[in-house]
Parts: C-alpha cells; structure tokens; sequence
C-alpha cells in the first residue's frame, strides 16, 4: 500500500468495544493510521481511549454520525492524507480489507466500498428489502448499480475527502454516494465479510430502519437527483 490512508473510527457509546477494536489494529496492523472520534459518549468510551492511549478526538457534545465523520474527514485532508476509511467502532468492520480498498484508490477509484454482495445473494428479510430499493434509486438517479449500498465501511479519495470535509449534508450515507456518483465520482465495490455487534446496541431497530429507508429514498430520488453537481478536482490522489 503505496498511499497514505487514515482510518477514522466514530464512536458512540462503545466502551464495550472500543478497547478490542482499536487494540486489533494497533497490535496487527500498525502499519494504518487511525483515530477514534468520541462523538460525546455517555459511556466510558474517552476514558478507554486515554487510558489506552489511542489516537483520540473528543467532541464535548453530541453531534451525530454525519459531524463526527465530517470531523474525521476534516481531520484527514488537512494531515495530508491521500484516503480516509470510515470504520466502525462496534466491531463489525475487519481491517484486512483496507489494503485492498486502498489499491482500488490507487488504480483511480473514489469511493470504495467494502460490500457483501459482491459474490453473494443478499439475504430475503425486510432490512435487504430496503436496500434492494435503495440500490434501484441510485441506479435510476445515477447509472450506477452499487450492490452494498448501506455498507457503512467506505473509502474514500483525497479529491472526495475536499468535498466531504467542506461541503454541508455530506453524511456518510447511501444519498451522498448516489450524488457524488453523478458529479462523476468512480464507485467501486469489494467483497468483505462483516462480523455481528459483540456489545451494546445498534440504533437501527425496525422503526429507524424504516425511517431509515423512507428518509434516503426521498433524498435520493427528490433532492439528490436535482441537486446542481459539484466540481470534482482533477486526479483521484
């Protein structure tokens, strides 16, 4: 891995992981630079992270997944980094895909996303349902057909980073992929296996994940697709 890559781990609540996750990376994959944002946990998470010594952006308060990863974004463009990996903090992401996203940066991609239904069938329940419908909006908005889309372990290149670090409603969501595909960003899609939450709560119940679909779907189809593109800078690193 020739380029420069910085994983960024938001976090919320997640003292009963944080310590294993970050503790996998540091101990056998010291080569990636990291760092936890705690966006205002309630838990533990921050005192995990100093007394561990990790790699630490403490937010005071609450600000949402979307300003957590503009923090992390932020923080990668303005070190020099020529991608960032949203990872998360729960444990579900595993490392050992990053080098391969990283060489799909490499040969020109801008968005890379770790997906599971590259090579398989996606399974028949309800929460697939939505993303079936989610990945038909984004094909019909922007040609691409984007397998994952609610994968939430993506990279991203340096050219994308200046967009998400200093543009508004840039979240890290199947909508700001769906719009940057049509400014022209190249999305592309790898096969990784994702593992189960071991501690503490996911908080996609039914209800938000209903709300969750319903919210990207109007975004991607109503406002994303009218929305006057941006400008993306020349070369992908």
């Amino acid at each position: 891995m020739s380029i420069k890559v910085l994983v960024i781990i938001p976090a919320y609540n997640e003292a009963g992981n944080i310590e294993r996750v970050v503790g996998n990376l540091e101990k056998n994959y010291p080569q990636l630079d990291y760092v936890v944002i705690n966006d205002g946990s309630r838990d533990d998470t921050a005192e995990i992270c100093r007394k561990n010594s990790f790699h630490l952006i403490d937010q005071p308060v609450n600000l949402g997944l979307s300003g957590t990863f503009q923090t992390g974004i932020k923080y990668a463009y303005s070190h020099g980094y020529d991608a960032a990996v949203q990872f998360d903090g729960d444990g579900q992401h595993r490392p050992e895909y990053i080098e391969q996203m990283a060489e799909e940066i490499e040969k020109g991609a801008d968005i890379v996303i770790g997906s599971r239904f590259v090579n398989e069938e996606k399974p028949k329940s309800l929460r697939m349902f939505g993303s079936n419908i989610i990945q038909t909006l984004i094909r019909l908005t922007s040609g691409r057909n984007i397998k994952d889309p609610t994968s939430g372990m993506r990279m991203y290149s340096r050219r994308v980073m200046r967009i998400l670090a200093f543009n508004m409603n840039m979240g890290p969501e199947p909508d700001t992929v769906a719009y940057l595909a049509r400014c022209g960003a190249k999305v592309k899609e790898i096969q990784v296996i994702m593992d189960e939450r071991i501690a503490g709560e996911s908080y996609l119940n039914l209800s938000a994940s209903a709300r969750y679909m319903m919210v990207m779907s109007v975004s991607i189809l109503l406002i994303g697709a009218f929305r006057p593109k941006i400008k993306l800078q020349e070369g992908s690193v």
